[in-house]
């Protein structure tokens, strides 16, 4: 297969193109970002000399560009997205343009596509908390912030392509992704690199907001089983199985940086944080997939990572991230 990767700099995006590469020695991938903040040429220094990769800079939202870039793919698979909830809740407008228009321009924009490629979509959230049990694919779309409000408008955009033009759109939702290439303003490798910089970890509320675990390469795994074997229209929970408190994994993180349990500093929680998430993984796993790296020890590679990746990390942690981090911490 030709496959256009969009977002593929990020921190899913390249280790799926990774992935694909490593199981597929006869695919090749276009990889289409946009290099915002979080999108990364240095996630995938180590394919940009292989024939089956290229690069194209450019933006989902540029209908040309995204054009010019499909050109003779077989799929598309979407990671371009604005993804973190609390730059959502003060700069909802580029979530909206990104996850939502960029959604329209890949569909095929107003025009009805002539010759569509099928596309998976990945995201997280767009279920909001639940108490009890996990949210199937059938559940009502709940979400409480503007992040999982953009993906859950991308997803129903998406879908509405496959009922009223036939374009053969798949959805796969996860839960939370965690592993190595991560941007440092999500909980792991924030917590992960701040715990190296004998710096505090700022830990939201009570601390015992719930999450599913998953580790990144399975998710891979599981978004390309979904793109060969998914039935077209229909949608694909992924969930890692491991429900984790977040102050446990905060622990669990200084247990293995060898720091102690002083650095964790409670901050004021943020609006609309959902208490848990969950998902139900049956559909997906009647496909063939189990997640294959048990939470504990993927855990435990991630953090070597970060030790062992410092010249990769250090530099995202100045200028904006530094500036960001004082804007979203330093008062609370």
């Amino acid at each position: 297969m030709k496959l256009l990767v969009t977002g593929g700099a990020g921190f899913i995006g390249s280790n799926f193109i990774r992935h694909l590469l490593h199981a597929h020695p006869d695919d090749r991938v276009v990889n289409l970002d946009k290099l915002t903040y979080a999108g990364n040429p240095a996630n995938l220094a180590d394919v940009e000399g292989d024939p089956r990769y290229s690069f194209v800079h450019g933006d989902i939202c540029d209908a040309k560009c995204v054009r010019d870039a499909a050109r003779n793919v077989d799929a598309v698979v979407n990671f371009a997205a604005c993804t973190h909830v609390d730059r959502s809740l003060v700069e909802p407008d580029e979530f909206l343009r990104t996850d939502v228009s960029g959604v329209f321009t890949l569909a095929g924009g107003r025009a009805r596509p002539q010759d569509p490629a099928p596309a998976a979509r990945q995201h997280d959230e767009v279920y909001g908390s639940i108490a009890h049990g996990s949210s199937t694919e059938q559940d009502p779309l709940h979400p409480s912030n503007p992040y999982s409000a953009s993906k859950a408008g991308g997803d129903l955009l998406a879908l509405s392509y496959w009922h009223t033009h036939g374009v053969p759109v798949v959805i796969t939702r996860s839960s939370n992704n965690f592993g190595p290439y991560q941007y440092p303003e999500k909980v792991v490798p924030l917590f992960v690199t701040n715990a190296l910089d004998h710096a505090p970890l700022p830990l939201y509320g009570d601390g015992r907001n719930v999450r599913d675990w998953l580790y990144v390469l399975d998710n891979c795994a599981a978004i390309d089983l979904v793109l060969r074997r998914g039935r077209d229209g229909e949608i694909y929970n992924i969930g890692g199985g491991h429900e984790v408190e977040n102050i446990v994994l905060t622990r669990e993180i200084l247990r293995l940086t060898a720091r102690p349990d002083t650095l964790i500093r409670p901050v004021a929680d943020r609006p609309g944080h959902d208490r848990r998430y969950s998902v139900d993984s049956t559909k997906i796993r009647q496909l063939g997939w189990a997640p294959r790296h048990p939470f504990a020890s993927a855990l435990e590679t991630t953090v070597r990572w970060y030790q062992e990746h410092e010249t990769w990390w250090r530099p995202l942690k100045s200028g904006e991230f530094r500036a960001w981090y004082e804007r979203q911490y330093g008062n609370r």
